[in-house]
């Protein structure tokens, strides 16, 4: 599938949904590999407190961010299994621990606006912009500055 297409009225892009706490996510269509349920998580010792940890996924290592972590939300509670969004950047594979994984919206690149200046911190630090549809927000994610993860390191 193609990420951004082009028509006669203007160009759209695709964007697979994604639920973490009450908030609706769009990331870039282009950007996913795969949507999987995380299993078999093995936690990294010293890492980012967002890295829930690494599994092996069809013969790939896999690093797993913790979404509501990178977000500041407090943990899921319930016993409904998390989701995960695969994605590939620099030639690394993670995944993106969500609530619910969603449809695919295919939205015009004319209505993507960018942040509010009254959008929470925490969903500015990874925003790439937003959409107003009929019920709700979407929050496009920038996948990397979604990955750009832990505390900067200063030399003392």
């Amino acid at each position: 599938m193609k990420a951004g297409t082009e028509t006669g009225s203007g160009s759209f892009t695709e964007y697979v949904t994604a639920t973490i706490g009450e908030q609706l996510f769009g990331l870039p269509i282009s950007r996913v590999q795969d949507v999987f349920m995380p299993e078999r998580l093995t936690p990294v010792p010293l890492s980012a407190p967002e890295i829930a940890g690494i599994l092996n996924l069809r013969g790939r290592i896999v690093t797993v961010i913790d979404m509501r972590c990178r977000l500041g939300l407090p943990k899921r509670e319930g016993d409904r299994p998390a989701m995960a969004v695969g994605i590939e950047c620099r030639g690394e594979s993670y995944g993106l621990l969500i609530d619910d994984i969603g449809e695919v919206m295919k939205l015009p690149d004319s209505s993507r606006e960018v942040n509010p200046v009254n959008l929470d911190v925490r969903l500015a630090q990874v925003s790439a912009g937003i959409y107003r549809l009929e019920a709700q927000l979407l929050v496009v994610l920038d996948v990397d500055r979604v990955l750009h993860v832990g505390p900067e390191i200063k030399a003392a």
